[in-house]
């Protein structure tokens, strides 16, 4: 502490009390197996003027390291901003680190690192692309359209409905309202009478409203794009991953969710895969309250091993999305197979001027007709088998099987049907004669 009381008065610079050389940073520098809490508080104490969300996604930004975290904000990196338009939405780390800052001596980006019992909050969309199996566009749609989409579907929601299912031999309700969306009549029918899900029919299928159908092209066109960046950047030689389609991605069902108030959620999942087939590409447009999506890898249990690693615990860290109204994220082919996803509930939230405590988000879904339920292989129940993967040993991680969805329907008891599912390289899948 002697650091703190026996330094020379230092000349102030604006903002007040921001060290201007490297030496007096070090002089207040915590060591490295200083708690992260005592190390946030020595920043905090030298950077007053910005929020302890954004220190900490700092502070880990620079590995632990105040003298490093410190030293990237200079005055010249923290000219005012004006505030965003849009509600909940937060700053990036680039709007504090300049871009040197983010990157090794290799000239890549610097490495964030999830931890185990600790949430990684990323707001950066580049930072977001990098770690997590996500990309992000803020300000999506132009603002009198995502006005516009989100006081028709507000319209809407009174008349949504909670899905009722069997969880390990118990009735239960999610925890939000949803409906779910076709493009024409003919479609509606087909859903209402010819797809199962969660093992029974849906009774509440519409039409896409005009607005729906109205972004239903920009978002197809996002999304498309976001897909061709992510194999050129993300994929190994630039390629798409085995069992992805090469065929653009077209929105043809959307399931719509509605949050209202911080305590409505949604608990770790990945997305049926059963009429989306491998490696689904699922585009979702945040509208109303911002909320975190959280997302944390699947780390398969090796049979050998009683416990996981602190490595392994570690890539299981969770990460936070921060999802502003009129943000469009898009979760990428490698999402539902080796991740899961939530929503976390909130203790306290903006309210939106339009929406109030209300959080809708569209998820738009790619159908593919050759998964149409004529097709799959049907149970010992007579009921189209589900697809899933598996994902938590590591002998058969990533290995795609039918299996019988019955059992989740309140009453009955589902049976023991399983077969390992075919697909070619390009998703495509093989059927048994």
């Amino acid at each position: 502490m002697d650091a703190f009381v026996s330094r020379k008065k230092r000349k102030l610079s604006s903002p007040p009390h921001l060290p201007s050389t490297v030496d007096e940073i070090s002089a207040l520098s915590a060591p490295d197996d200083e708690s992260t809490d005592f190390k946030l508080a020595i920043l905090s104490s030298l950077h007053p003027y910005i929020e302890q969300n954004a220190l900490m996604d700092i502070l880990l930004a620079h590995e632990g390291s105040v003298e490093s975290a410190s030293a990237s904000l200079r005055p010249s990196d923290l000219s005012p901003r004006k505030s965003s338009a849009a509600t909940g939405y937060q700053s990036s780390l680039s709007t504090f680190i300049p871009p040197t800052r983010l990157r090794d001596s290799t000239g890549k980006r610097a490495k964030l690192i999830s931890k185990k019992g600790k949430t990684l909050h990323l707001y950066d969309p580049a930072d977001i692309a990098k770690h997590t199996p996500c990309s992000i566009i803020h300000n999506f749609l132009p603002a009198e359209d995502a006005n516009a989409l989100l006081e028709e579907l507000l319209k809407e929601v009174p008349t949504y409905e909670r899905m009722t299912f069997k969880l390990f031999d118990n009735v239960v309700q999610s925890p939000h309202t949803a409906s779910f969306y076709v493009d024409s009549y003919e479609e509606l029918q087909k859903q209402k009478t010819e797809y199962i899900y969660n093992g029974g029919l849906l009774t509440d299928v519409r039409q896409l409203t005009p607005q729906m159908r109205k972004v239903s092209p920009q978002i197809e066109a996002a999304v498309n794009s976001e897909i061709a960046k992510r194999i050129k950047t993300h994929y190994p030689g630039e390629k798409k991953l085995k069992y992805q389609t090469p065929k653009s991605w077209r929105p043809n069902a959307a399931f719509v969710n509605c949050y209202d108030g911080g305590t409505e959620s949604v608990g770790y999942h990945s997305d049926q895969l059963t009429y989306l087939g491998p490696r689904a590409i699922i585009g979702s447009i945040s509208l109303g309250v911002a909320r975190e999506f959280r997302v944390r890898r699947i780390i398969p249990q090796d049979e050998d091993k009683k416990e996981k690693s602190k490595e392994d615990g570690d890539m299981e860290g969770q990460i936070a999305i921060h999802l502003p109204h009129n943000s469009l994220l898009v979760m990428h082919a490698e999402m539902q197979e080796e991740w899961k996803h939530s929503i976390a509930p909130a203790q306290a939230i903006d309210p939106h001027p339009i929406a109030g405590k209300k959080r809708i988000n569209i998820t738009y879904r790619d159908y593919k007709a050759n998964l149409h339920p004529k097709y799959t292989p049907r149970c010992k129940c007579d009921v189209p088998a589900v697809l899933r993967v598996v994902q938590k040993k590591k002998e058969n991680f990533g290995k795609y099987f039918w299996m019988c969805h019955a059992g989740n329907v309140p009453g009955k008891d589902g049976c023991t049907f399983f077969e390992w599912a075919k697909f070619n390289d390009d998703g495509e899948p093989i059927w048994n004669n």
